[in-house]
């Protein structure tokens, strides 16, 4: 708090004025005053993040296998892949190719809700501030102030497509979405759709605070060396992936592990495997049973994957968006 006090304390008058106008019109509900409205950031960053989302799904999956295996008393236990190229050899010899891309139903419908709010959000407060500020100049403070609210937004409204798109990773094909989403609902009641939702708005924090604003930092300090170009695009989202891939790994391991357990309702439902039902009661707990058992680098399972996936997700994203806005 008093971290954040003292950037809006050191901003000018009209940057903490737009601040406060900013967070009155999230609490009545997005009021965007006179910003004009516009669909298209919606609608180019729904279509886009599905895109990148084919692109990339097999190494997703394989970043999920990772995350989840080493848990201690679990079904999990076993360290089964070496890494990522080592997992995705493994699954395709076993499992058939299929497996690598089990979970991409809930995975293209997760894009669909959580990548359209995520980037219209975010695009269209950034035209906001912009627009009170009178002050075309980017400004970084706000950019991940905007980042973080579409980030946690987006990511709370589309959780029940996340967890049906790890436990279906998990387990490979064997579930299709609506046969997956009965047993969740059945089983664990509807609070089992929102599993690890904590976790999952805060990684979603910290990939759009990190990802979002170097992206349209990097963009903006190319254009005048590279133009605004296929190629200011390309460095731009690599460079944004490292960052976002280093700082939300820890979260993403924590919230993958809450999404995979299983919680049942009372009433004699009773789980197969109980051992393997309920092994963490929270984040807190997940974070420290996961270090004691396994160690500090636990929290990064997956990491290269992560990085891996992210560098040609945010390629084929941005590219994508980008093209789209000059098409129409």
């Amino acid at each position: 708090m008093c971290l954040v006090s003292s950037l809006i304390y050191e901003k000018d008058e009209d940057d903490v004025n737009a601040l406060l106008y900013f967070s009155s019109g999230l609490v009545v509900g997005m009021g965007f005053g006179k910003v004009e409205k516009d669909w298209r950031p919606f609608v180019y960053g729904g279509l886009a993040s599905c895109t990148a989302e084919f692109g990339t799904f097999p190494i997703d999956t394989t970043k999920t296998r990772l995350q989840v295996q080493g848990q201690h008393n679990s079904l999990h236990a076993e360290l089964r892949y070496r890494g990522m190229t080592h997992a995705l050899a493994e699954i395709s010899k076993h499992e058939g190719y299929r497996a690598l891309y089990a979970g991409i139903a809930p995975a293209v419908l997760r894009q669909a809700t959580y990548g359209t709010i995520k980037f219209g959000t975010y695009y269209t407060l950034k035209k906001f501030v912009a627009q009170y500020r009178q002050d075309p100049k980017e400004d970084v403070l706000m950019n991940v102030l905007c980042a973080v609210t579409a980030g946690m937004l987006s990511s709370a409204i589309a959780n029940p497509t996340d967890v049906l798109k790890v436990r279906m990773q998990v387990h490979g094909h064997h579930h299709s979405l609506v046969s997956c989403f009965q047993d969740v609902y059945y089983h664990e009641g509807i609070g089992g759709l929102w599993r690890g939702v904590g976790p999952t708005a805060q990684r979603a924090a910290i990939i759009a605070a990190v990802e979002l604003p170097v992206y349209d930092f990097c963009k903006h300090n190319l254009i005048p060396k590279v133009g605004d170009t296929v190629a200011n695009h390309f460095i731009s989202s690599f460079i944004a992936s490292l960052g976002s891939a280093i700082a939300s790994t820890p979260t993403d391991v924590i919230r993958t592990r809450l999404m995979n357990q299983r919680r049942f309702k009372k009433g004699g439902i009773t789980s197969p495997t109980p051992h393997t039902a309920h092994l963490y009661t929270g984040s807190l707990d997940c974070l420290v049973q996961t270090v004691r058992n396994e160690g500090i680098t636990a929290l990064y399972k997956g990491f290269v994957p992560t990085w891996v996936r992210m560098g040609p997700w945010n390629i084929i994203f941005f590219i994508t968006y980008e093209q789209l806005k000059k098409i129409y």
